[in-house]
């Protein structure tokens, strides 16, 4: 484990040979194992054309199936069960069965199904037509005669005639909301000519189609003649209402309400026992749902894997090719062999290690604490096969540079227990969050974060910052004189100038640790707190910086690129040391030598200080200030500081064209003293193999970190000094290295400067947190605790409410995030760079854990 996040495990490609009748149970078990990453030897096959294509159907079938049932039982609010149980893949005879029970649920189900929905718009034609009648009454109460006929009824005479007039009604439903326009569309087309009346059905109604439940009412429409009746049933029609019969007597009215009530009690009965046929067929699928999945899921993955393999022409053997992990080899075999016997066969499966110029996939092994930080990496780029991984060191600088920016105690504890619940409760926690993809990411990284509000509250304590405020645990250094006070803040709190050359207000010994807490009430702690943050992180920028640069050696040894080693690396430190490692030792040597109080003398007194700054600019520029004040003696801080500067600075200009030149060639030296001694034939043979495996020289020579073949599969270390994959053909592009050296020579010069600034990040991240928590803290909760008053006690509750909430928000949430996205970058950019190539590709074996947990760092 500890060697593999260091760097990537040594792989082997594989052969595989598993006869027919073995070869399902085999790749069972190494599906089980997930431990081979198969190579696809039938790339140039369509799909649809390999030999398992008709299993892999019949799998999608019964895949399609169970979402169905799935999708059922979930509409139903039916829980299906989680044990927790990892069936095991079921033979291929047993794929008849499964198929069989599927077909017969879907078929039951959909049975089911359908006739629910008849019964359903029945018992809806029915509940309407029952509410129709029972409004006619309301809207019929004139008829003193129950036996009378609506149609004979006297309303009204033509003109010039005393003949009475029939009156014809049409009665139906209609959603409430298409009922405005509905009646102004029928007023408009029949010219006021008809009565509409309507009454809202009290109780909704179920769509037996949506499932859904809606508002109707009830409406009738009375009219004269045939040509008007055509027209209202054409807007009845295209308004999407239905029509339901109405008799014209109120006791045949009587009669048929009497029949549909009777009608609706029976159709009750028969809804609830269909629905509790399809409530026990669900809850029956519901407790094996999870367990078909699995199996057929991974059957289905089983089939994909036997279509990567190439059957010989007896038809009795299949042959597959796959990388897995050296220290695995022993457990494929067991593998394998487990799923021989389990076939019943006697045909012995054959594992053979070939030999190849592939370059491997890169593998770390990672466990719930590395992986998130190694996602991170991967991020940037996949580690080419066997170079150092950043995923190691990055689980300590990750946390330490975001708690520099983010250095506060009391948001440190927020951000510590707030993972600590998450890792404590991550069984529990794992479920819940899968449906979203912002609690299943944050989840992810609970032990980031457990590690950035661990570190967090460390520099805190550093800082002496607790919500903006200083806690004084060790009992300060300073005592303030009375004429120290030198006004009052916008806040209403009194400013002091601290200055330890005042020995009435410096006691003469420092802090234990940290700052100490009075700077908090100090004019000038803005002042102290940027130089001294800067300055820090101006020297963890050059450390990390060359940090990165030193791990670069490890893969030029490991590799055998010891040109490298010469031509790069050494020039690189000289550079990066030369002029930064310089400026961090100024920054040191000033903290020793100047400062104010009793120790120093006039000339190492705060006046007589150079700037660290200035004094590196004109070492840059070889130039020289005069002393700032006649007192002080130089302008340097030690004596032959201008001779060891420019020394220093000649270094790191020679250092360049010793970056630039040499290596490309001594690259070329190599080549041609390698082919002087290769005899013809091998030259042939490494091409008809370049050919065969689809290398490109270009490239290759364009790949610096490309290797030969090893004896056991994988990649083995570049003999040589190049590492430039020149000797795998017999041509060499000399002007293509050269331009490669000069991008990465500039790359490399320019970015120490800009990388260098880049850290400054750190500081500039730091003071704005520091600020927007005081800024917090004065504008909202101070508010209530400076208030006597009753209605202050009282308004401190809202206000530390509106305090707690900005703080989490704002200060944790959004600033903890900015602080994450530039650590991220500091990593990415300014320590990657110097020493990760991330040219590899990563190692996806064949497994069933994707199907059981789809979140890896679950």
């Amino acid at each position: 484990m500890a060697a593999s996040i260091f760097r990537s495990e040594e792989m082997s490609l594989c052969q595989l040979f598993l006869s027919s009748e073995a070869s399902y149970n085999c790749v069972a078990e190494l599906g089980e194992l997930g431990q081979v990453q198969f190579r696809d030897l039938n790339h140039e096959v369509n799909q649809f054309q390999r030999k398992f294509v008709n299993e892999v159907r019949r799998c999608d079938e019964m895949e399609r199936i169970l979402h169905y049932l799935e999708v059922q039982i979930k509409n139903a609010d039916i829980p299906i069960a989680d044990d927790g149980d990892n069936p095991e893949a079921p033979q291929p005879k047993e794929m008849v069965n499964l198929e069989a029970t599927f077909e017969k649920l879907e078929n039951e189900l959909r049975e089911v199904n359908s006739n629910a929905e008849a019964l359903d718009r029945n018992f809806l034609e029915l509940t309407e037509l029952k509410h129709v009648l029972e409004s006619a009454k309301i809207f019929l109460t004139h008829e003193s005669d129950p036996t009378a006929s609506l149609s004979q009824s006297l309303i009204a005479t033509d003109e010039g005639k005393n003949e009475p007039q029939q009156l014809g009604f049409l009665a139906g439903v209609i959603p409430r909301e298409k009922l405005a326009m509905f009646e102004r569309m029928l007023w408009r087309v029949t010219r006021g000519n008809a009565l509409f009346k309507n009454h809202d059905i009290e109780t909704e109604l179920k769509d037996p189609i949506t499932g859904h439940m809606v508002r109707k009412c009830v409406y009738l429409i009375f009219f004269q003649g045939e040509k008007l009746k055509m027209k209202v049933k054409k807007i009845c029609e295209g308004c999407r209402s239905t029509l339901y019969p109405c008799p014209d007597t109120a006791a045949e009215r009587e009669e048929m309400l009497a029949g549909v009530k009777t009608r609706l009690a029976d159709l009750n009965t028969v809804l609830s026992q269909t629905s509790d046929h399809r409530q026990r067929v669900l809850v029956a699928s519901a407790k094996h749902l999870r367990s078909w999945l699995i199996k057929v899921r991974k059957i289905k993955a089983i089939y994909h894997a036997l279509n990567m393999f190439n059957v010989d022409v007896t038809n009795k053997c299949l042959i597959g090719e796959g990388w897995v992990p050296n220290d695995d080899l022993v457990r494929v075999k067991e593998a394998l062999r487990a799923g021989t016997e389990k076939s019943g066969t006697s045909v012995e499966p054959i594992l053979n290690v070939m030999d190849t110029t592939m370059a491997p996939p890169t593998y770390h092994r990672t466990n719930k604490f590395t992986s998130g930080f190694q996602t991170l990496i991967e991020a940037y780029g996949v580690a080419t096969y066997r170079e150092v991984n950043p995923g190691l060191y990055t689980c300590a600088t990750f946390p330490f540079l975001f708690a520099v920016m983010f250095g506060d105690l009391g948001h440190g504890i927020i951000m510590f227990l707030s993972a600590l619940y998450m890792v404590l409760n991550e069984k529990k926690l794992a479920p819940i969050v899968r449906n979203s993809e912002i609690a299943r990411m944050i989840f992810g990284g609970r032990y980031i974060i457990f590690m950035m509000g661990s570190f967090s509250m460390y520099t805190g304590f550093i800082y002496n910052d607790f919500f903006s405020k200083s806690v004084n645990v060790f009992g300060s250094s300073w005592h303030i004189g009375e004429n120290a006070t030198l006004g009052v803040t916008t806040y209403g709190e009194h400013e002091y100038m601290l200055s330890p050359d005042n020995t009435e207000d410096y006691v003469g010994y420092p802090y234990a640790m940290g700052l100490d807490p009075l700077w908090q009430i100090s004019i000038n702690k803005i002042n102290f707190q940027n130089s001294y943050k800067m300055k820090i992180s101006i020297i963890i920028g050059v450390i990390h910086m060359m940090f990165g640069v030193c791990l670069s050696i490890i893969n030029h040894s490991y590799f055998r690129r010891y040109v490298n080693i010469y031509c790069e690396f050494i020039p690189q430190v000289v550079f990066l040391m030369s002029l930064f490692g310089y400026l961090c030792f100024l920054v040191f040597f000033k903290w020793f030598m100047y400062g104010d109080g009793p120790n120093f003398d006039e000339v190492h007194g705060s006046a007589c200080a150079p700037s660290v700054l200035i004094t590196f600019i004109n070492m840059v520029l070889n130039k020289e200030d005069p002393p700032a004040d006649p007192k002080c003696v130089s302008v340097y801080m030690f004596s032959g500081q201008k001779l060891f500067q420019q020394v220093l600075v000649i270094l790191a200009i020679i250092s360049v064209p010793i970056l630039l030149i040499p290596k490309p060639f001594i690259l070329k030296h190599q080549h041609k003293k390698k082919m002087s001694r290769r005899p013809l034939t091998e030259v042939v043979v490494d091409h008809d193999e370049q050919a065969a495996t689809g290398g490109s020289t270009t490239s290759l020579v364009s790949n610096s970190k490309a290797t030969s073949a090893s004896p056991k599969g994988g990649a083995a270390p570049a003999s040589g000094g190049g590492g430039h994959g020149h000797g795998h053909g017999d041509e060499f592009d000399f002007g293509e290295i050269f331009i490669h050296q000069g991008i990465h020579t500039i790359e490399y010069v320019l970015g120490s400067v800009s990388h260098t600034a880049s850290y400054l990040r750190l500081w500039a991240l730091s003071l704005a947190h520091n600020q927007l928590s005081e800024v917090l803290w004065n504008m909202v909760l101070k508010i209530g605790l400076v208030s006597d008053s009753t209605a202050g006690s009282v308004m401190v509750f809202a206000l530390f409410a509106a305090w707690a909430f900005l703080t989490v928000s704002i200060l944790v949430l959004m600033e903890g995030l900015s602080a994450f996205l530039h650590t991220l970058r500091l990593h990415w950019v300014e320590f990657c760079s110097k020493f990760y190539a991330a040219e590899g590709y990563i190692f996806e074996p064949f497994t069933f854990k994707s199907i059981l947990n789809p979140d890896p760092n679950e």
